[in-house]
């Protein structure tokens, strides 16, 4: 089973503090150079940017590199199909993340479940408060 999309070699977070030039990243992913710039164009990768306009990639780029290779080679899936399948993956990993911080707020007590009924409540605001 290949890793996550954006995930490091293990499974877990990739190590973006490394970055390579276009030339050794597309040697590290077996791509043409060209290929990486085709991809970033549509949007497939988006690696940093220098303040020159040169594109550094992370190890995190290149395991995506990988990804969408064999995809695209093993899978036979197509660049647009690529795209949603990437889109949808970090989608997921987003939701979860999302998912594990509100799990994390009931364990705290932050959160409180109400529970399950079939009661229908309805709120009216007062009109006006009336003198007795």
């Amino acid at each position: 089973m290949a890793p996550a999309i954006g995930s490091g070699p293990g499974g877990g977070p990739a190590d973006d503090r490394e970055t390579f030039v276009i030339s050794v990243a597309a040697e590290l992913a077996g791509m043409h150079a060209q290929t990486l710039r085709t991809y970033d164009r549509l949007g497939l990768v988006t690696p940093a940017r220098t303040s020159g306009g040169g594109r550094r990639y992370s190890r995190g780029d290149v395991e995506l590199l990988r990804e969408i290779q064999r995809l695209s080679q093993e899978e036979g899936v197509n660049l647009a199909g690529i795209k949603r399948i990437i889109e949808l993956t970090r989608e997921v990993e987003d939701l979860r993340a999302e998912l594990d911080s509100v799990a994390g707020q009931r364990r705290r007590g932050e959160i409180v479940p109400a529970p399950r009924t079939t009661a229908l409540v309805v709120w009216q605001p007062r009109r006006g408060r009336r003198s007795s």
